[in-house]
């Protein structure tokens, strides 16, 4: 790309990213042109220097500007690791490395200021949080929240049968507007979940 492009694309991304919570333009952009999806409501995670292609992100999900995912790894058992002897647009070699498996983070996850995810991860569960300044090294299960280096389980956010409720509200499907209207109805169980207060919920006729 050069550098008139590059300027366009600054200038296009800056436009987009005014909205970048609910911009459909901007999350069309970014699966035709980088092969990274980003559902509904999540941000941070429009940048392609910090987010590779093959990434899939689910709704409501919270990227901080520092957070980073990587997706390979320089190959260390040939003669050097030097992108020469992997990237084809060098010249002198005539294939690029295997695309890489896709990055799967599910809906409302949580990754902290310097968060490194390697290649070795490729899944974050539902509802995990990330720590700060953690390195992703493996799989994150849903509703964790993991730190360290290399991260580990500190605990799960809600125990097993909140999780199993919430699971079966599928609250991430809803739109801005409907988790308006569920704040206003049933605060309890947005801001402290718990089996009965979901059941009621459910009840009702969601999920």
């Amino acid at each position: 790309m050069g550098i008139v492009g590059s300027i366009i694309e600054k200038a296009r991304l800056r436009i987009l990213l005014r909205n970048e919570y609910e911009s459909l333009s901007l999350r069309r952009w970014f699966s035709n042109s980088f092969d990274v999806d980003v559902g509904l409501y999540s941000y941070g995670c429009f940048d392609r220097w910090r987010v590779p292609p093959r990434t899939r992100i689910g709704r409501y999900s919270s990227f901080a500007k520092s957070a980073r995912v990587l997706d390979a790894n320089h190959p260390v058992e040939a003669l050097s690791t030097h992108p020469f002897l992997y990237e084809k647009r060098f010249g002198l070699v005539s294939s690029e490395l295997p695309a890489p498996q896709l990055m799967i983070i599910q809906d409302d996850v949580w990754l902290s200021h310097n968060v490194t995810v390697t290649p070795s991860c490729k899944f974050i569960g539902r509802g995990a949080i990330i720590g700060a300044g953690a390195v992703v090294t493996s799989r994150v299960e849903p509703y964790t929240i993991v730190a360290g280096t290399p991260a580990k389980i500190i605990r799960y956010r809600f125990d097993q049968k909140t999780i199993d409720a919430i699971e079966e509200t599928k609250w991430w499907e809803l739109t801005k507007e409907e988790l308006s209207d569920l704040v206003k109805t049933s605060p309890l169980a947005v801001f402290h979940p718990t089996v009965s207060s979901l059941a009621r919920l459910l009840s009702s006729g969601m999920g």
